[in-house]
């Protein structure tokens, strides 16, 4: 019986910074063994990965999961391009978003779901730097009023 429930293997924090994060897909990945054992012990990384459709198929780029300690000569490369396993019509929905002006796919999350890797893809549009002053302004903000109620409700 396999395990149930989702378990986080990494989460890209840095898109949620750098972009306006509209629609997400989860998407299946096309993995080698000493991938999944390599993830299962966390050790990955999305900061410069991005997806992208290239003759009707979806692909992760620039995803890093580290090669995998106890592998041997068959072990994986660490950058290389993996599948994205969606169904045509997940596809032909986000070649038709990305086709807008400035939206991008980018990864946000990657995690074990039911014992496989899935990854979630958003549909996204690029911040400009006052959009992320803005956004750090806020979260300051909103940081110093629950100092604030907080000391109110101790004092």
């Amino acid at each position: 019986m396999a395990p149930t429930g989702e378990k986080l293997i990494v989460d890209n924090r840095r898109a949620r910074h750098d972009y306006h994060l509209l629609d997400r897909v989860e998407a299946g990945l096309v993995l080698t063994g000493t991938e999944v054992k390599s993830l299962r012990e966390g050790r990955a990384s999305l900061q410069q990965a991005y997806a992208e459709v290239r003759a009707g198929e979806a692909w992760l780029v620039g995803a890093h999961i580290s090669v995998y300690e106890q592998g041997n000569i068959q072990n994986h490369d660490p950058d290389r391009d993996r599948k994205l396993l969606l169904h045509r019509k997940e596809i032909d929905s986000l070649v038709g978003k990305v086709r807008m002006r400035g939206l991008t796919l980018v990864p946000t999350r990657l995690y074990f779901k039911d014992g496989r890797v899935k990854v979630e893809i958003a549909v996204a549009k690029g911040k400009e730097a006052r959009d992320k002053r803005r956004d750090i302004a806020e979260r300051d903000a909103n940081r110093q009023i629950e100092r604030a109620l907080k000391g109110r409700q101790t004092g």
